[in-house]
Formats: structure tokens, sequence, C-alpha cells
């Protein structure tokens, strides 16, 4: 994913997180050209009606943030790109994919341009 923030030309500064100290972080930040920032769990899943891998802090994260531009985008089977608000986050968790609507699907080849005006506006 961030290579593909690459090709979009844009200045959009992404930082992959790793925090011991706080679990539950999503994996990166993205500070726009307008200096306004997103967060976005990165998640592979190979089944569409099987339960999103997401541990309890993960979940905990992402209902206190929901508000927030923090979203989870997932990877499916296919090879789509499902991007999810944090809302969904305890619903992905419980039923899957298959259970909540995505915000936006980006199937291959992907728009990375789209993706990243959804995720991190200008």
């Amino acid at each position: 994913m961030l290579r593909g923030l690459k090709k979009t030309g844009r200045k959009i500064e992404a930082t992959r997180l790793e925090s011991w100290s706080t679990p539950g972080v999503p994996d990166v930040i993205f500070c726009g050209e307008s200096g306004r920032f997103s967060l976005a769990e990165l998640k592979i899943s190979r089944s569409r009606t099987g339960p999103l891998r997401l541990s309890p802090h993960q979940v905990a994260w992402h209902s206190r943030h929901a508000h927030g531009d923090s979203f989870l985008i997932v990877r499916d089977s296919a090879d789509d790109l499902c991007v999810y608000r944090s809302a969904a986050a305890v619903d992905l968790r419980m039923a899957g994919l298959d259970a909540v609507a995505p915000l936006a699907v980006f199937p291959p080849p992907h728009d990375w341009e789209a993706l990243f005006r959804l995720i991190c506006p200008a």
C-alpha cells in the first residue's frame, strides 16, 4: 500500500507505527498536504465470511476513535482493497467482511489516487 502512495504524486507523509507501549494503535499514520492526520490498520483476509483477525486492543482502539479519520483497509482473497471506517471494527471481528458494507472497494489494478483521496483528503 505504501508503494501505491508513491504512484499518486501527492505529498502525503506516511509513517509505519510499531508500538509496544500502546497496543491496538493502527499500523500507519498519514499526514496530508493540509496537515490533517488519518490512521489505517492494514489487514489481509483469506475469507469473507469468517471473523477478521483483530486483537481486542485493536477493536478497542478503533471503537474509541470511530469519530476520527481512522480506517481499516483489508486486502481480501480476490486482492480487492476494502476500506472500512473504524466504527466497523466490532462487526468485522465478530462476523467478517460480508457482514459489513465497506466504505469503498478498490479491485486490482488498484486506483491509488481514489484510495488516498478517500482516506487522506487534501
